[in-house]
């Protein structure tokens, strides 16, 4: 390949994963997005015995869409107790009654994430729609705060941020293992083109994953954890490529001429959905190889970024163009019928599912700044996590042992 033609496809892949703002939203505010409450929303009155557990349980709880905080008239009063040596109490009891309906002591890594790891026991037990706590992941990220685009983790509220890379280069579409130990990211690190690279998080050890002439990127280990996925360009346009654990036995799994990106498997690893051109477009084939199948017609004439949901593997969230600014759409494979989920009157890109299968965490966008938000897939509900003090952070992806 060409120098001119790596070029393009370096320039393909920042568009995509980094450069979605547009100027007719350059100057509106990203906040909280809310909706109308409904009766499909449970009222809940949400306390803590320490100011800065309170402000987390409340934080936590008022960006799931399925309860709305109020001072009174509430279904259930969820409480929350510091035990010492990393434990917090949960208990929850019914608004009308006061009958218990859980108290329990829930350990965690430290005092905050034992109390998010309680507040996923009351949503458990109090969502009615079987839904799964998310408050417990992490997410790994891109922050700028340097300067630079460097990698980050940190749990979903922006508690205990830790960077990861200090390689003041370009840093792209970090991406965890299955067990959390290590990120898979892209960077211009060494080369000065697209490689991927590997990092321990015990250690902070890393690794050169795949380096071949041309782009490297995207890469996403699969469910099991034994291989992984990527986009690279070495033998012509960018194509889909499976590895193992390690980075070896690559092999290629589309053959076409037209550009792809960022692909993804399904929970059960048999599948890759990805976006291709013209469009971009998003396709799922077996993972094994075989053709590749359009699953967004008539959604949107740009549909990219798929992420596909543990919690309901039903659903791929999917980054839309919407006019000339980008929202968060959804398909439901079942049916067949997607379309944008978000609300924003900023630009929203880069889902990533939490484990209930109802929220995506992705970037909203503005020409100056971006910030990390939670989204309700079912209402539109949005809620920043990322401070803005922060300065801008985007890409994030989830990781959850649940």
């Amino acid at each position: 390949m060409n120098f001119i033609r790596d070029m393009q496809n370096i320039l393909r892949a920042l568009v995509l994963f980094s450069a979605f703002a547009a100027p007719a939203v350059a100057q509106r505010e990203i906040g909280t997005v809310d909706v109308a409450s409904d009766n499909r929303s449970i009222p809940v009155r949400v306390s803590a015995g320490t100011p800065e557990m309170n402000a987390l349980a409340l934080q936590a709880f008022g960006s799931h869409g399925r309860y709305r905080l109020v001072a009174s008239g509430f279904l259930f009063d969820i409480r929350f107790a510091p035990l010492g040596g990393g434990q917090v109490r949960v208990d929850v009891a019914r608004g009308l009654d006061g009958a218990s309906i859980v108290s329990q002591a829930v350990s965690g890594t430290s005092p905050r994430n034992a109390l998010l790891a309680a507040a996923d026991v009351a949503v458990a037990r109090t969502n009615g729609l079987g839904l799964r706590g998310y408050f417990t992941s992490r997410i790994a990220f891109i922050g700028e705060r340097t300067g630079r685009k460097e990698i980050y983790v940190s749990d979903l509220f922006f508690g205990e941020v830790r960077q990861i890379t200090n390689d003041r280069a370009i840093a792209l579409s970090p991406r965890w293992s299955p067990d959390g130990g290590r990120l898979l990211y892209t960077s211009f690190f060494r080369s000065g083109f697209p490689d991927i690279y590997e990092i321990n998080l015990a250690t902070n050890q890393r690794t050169t994953f795949v380096s071949f002439k041309g782009t490297n990127f995207g890469a996403r280990f699969s469910p099991d954890g034994r291989q992984a996925a990527m986009v690279l360009t070495g033998e012509g346009e960018s194509d889909i490529y499976v590895s193992n654990a390690q980075g070896r036995g690559v092999s290629r799994r589309t053959h076409s001429d037209w550009a792809k990106d960022s692909p993804v498997w399904s929970p059960d690893g048999s599948r890759l959905a990805f976006s291709m051109e013209p469009g971009p477009q998003i396709y799922v084939m077996p993972s094994a190889g075989g053709t590749p199948r359009r699953i967004t017609s008539g959604i949107s004439r740009f549909c990219s970024e798929p992420d596909w949901s543990r919690g309901n593997p039903e659903k791929i969230a999917f980054t839309m163009g919407v006019g000339r600014n980008f929202q968060i759409g959804v398909i439901d494979l079942a049916s067949g019928q997607g379309g944008q989920v978000s609300k924003a009157s900023f630009d929203a890109d880069g889902p990533s599912w939490l484990p209930d299968g109802r929220h995506v965490v992705y970037t909203a966008r503005t020409a100056s700044t971006s910030r990390i938000c939670i989204l309700d897939t079912e209402t539109g509900k949005s809620t920043p996590v990322s401070p803005s003090g922060f300065g801008s952070a985007l890409e994030a992806n989830v990781w959850s042992s649940r």
